[in-house]
């Protein structure tokens, strides 16, 4: 018996090392084609006679996109050029959303900082006119204060309340009816409200202006923001926590008091400042109900008072150049308070968040 031996023929075509690698575009080349694109977008804005930033910065978008898309195609291949286009349209809709809110950042902060100091924070308009130096925003920062405070109490309880009902209790036609009419609380104008006080609290009841009547008309739009958020809190905390306590033989009420808000107690409270921040800046109701008033009023249940989004109305619609610069400043003091509590809201987010192990 004769042993055979038969060499195999050699695989061609198999796939080696440098098969398998594929060109790609250098890191430096996006940025590059950023550049020539906003260059472009420019000469072409001016070659045609455009005036506007905004038609150079949209044709400078477009040419991005377009560029990105044909460069790729001609380097990696049209599977991967369709990504590098969504990336595109995505980082060229973040600076569309982004140039408008830092150029509006700017502008307040130039024109703000012109008369913003310690006695622009520590005075009144008492006894000041149109074109009168000076003066402050004192009166409208206790207005806002007492006005938002008053609301917090009233729609953070309230709210709370109904989403534990909605989330833990609330079952058949009652809770169905509930929740369509928090949504449509939720997109009703502002301006709704503030009529709805001022027929009810001011002209029917007879209660006059006041810090509390805008602080209601605040609170109806804040109510359905806390509900929204503190629902989704709650049902984020996982049922075994409510199971566990139910088989220890603990009442719901207690389960619902001594487990589910601790679990939800971070996010519920971000929730109340955001929605806290959101009814800051209202103008309308306020302006309907709080009436506006030049000196300090610290009492928010008697006669009117003034308020930091009023306060900026009043001081721009008088048209002066000093009135101009004390409304930059009140909407730079207000800008800055709703960041002061939109940073609050992240650091007890932070704070409560729950803690995992190694």
């Amino acid at each position: 018996m004769s042993n055979v031996v038969m060499d195999k023929p050699p695989v061609t075509g198999a796939p080696g090392p440098s098969s398998l690698a594929h060109r790609r575009l250098p890191r430096w080349a996006p940025p590059a084609i950023a550049v020539a694109a906003l260059g472009a977008g420019v000469g072409i804005g001016i070659g045609a006679g455009w005036n506007s930033k905004v038609q150079w910065g949209l044709i400078a978008g477009l040419l991005y996109v377009l560029g990105t898309y044909v460069i790729t195609s001609a380097v990696e291949g049209k599977r991967q050029a369709k990504d590098r286009v969504a990336t595109s349209l995505v980082w060229v809709s973040f600076v569309v959303a982004i140039i408008p809110l830092v150029s509006l950042a700017w502008g307040t902060i130039a024109r703000g900082a012109k008369v913003l100091d310690a006695d622009f924070l520590s005075h009144s308009m008492a006894g000041l006119g149109s074109s009168d130096e000076g003066g402050g925003v004192y009166h409208a920062m206790i207005g806002t204060l007492e006005q938002v405070g008053i609301a917090t109490l009233i729609a953070a309880p309230v709210g709370l309340l109904t989403a534990i009902y909605l989330v833990e209790y609330g079952r058949g036609r009652l809770a169905k009816a509930v929740t369509f009419f928090v949504d449509v609380m939720t997109g009703i104008p502002s301006i709704v409200a503030g009529l709805f006080i001022l027929s009810t609290w001011v002209l029917t009841f007879d209660m006059g202006f006041s810090g509390l009547a805008g602080a209601l008309a605040l609170a109806i739009l804040m109510m359905p923001i806390v509900v929204r958020s503190a629902e989704e809190m709650l049902k984020l905390v996982p049922n075994e926590l409510r199971e566990a306590s139910l088989a220890l033989g603990v009442p719901k009420w207690r389960t619902i008091l001594k487990v589910v808000l601790p679990t939800a107690i971070g996010g519920i409270t971000t929730g109340v400042m955001l929605a806290v921040a959101r009814i800051t800046g209202e103008t309308a109701p306020v302006l309907l109900l709080v009436f506006g008033n030049a000196f300090i009023n610290n009492d928010p249940f008697n006669g009117a008072q003034s308020s930091l989004p009023l306060y900026v109305y009043e001081q721009y619609k008088l048209g002066t150049d000093v009135s101009f610069d004390r409304a930059w400043a009140a909407a730079l003091v207000l800008i800055a308070f709703v960041m002061i509590l939109n940073l609050v809201a992240r650091g007890i987010a932070r704070w409560k968040a729950p803690k995992t192990g190694r």
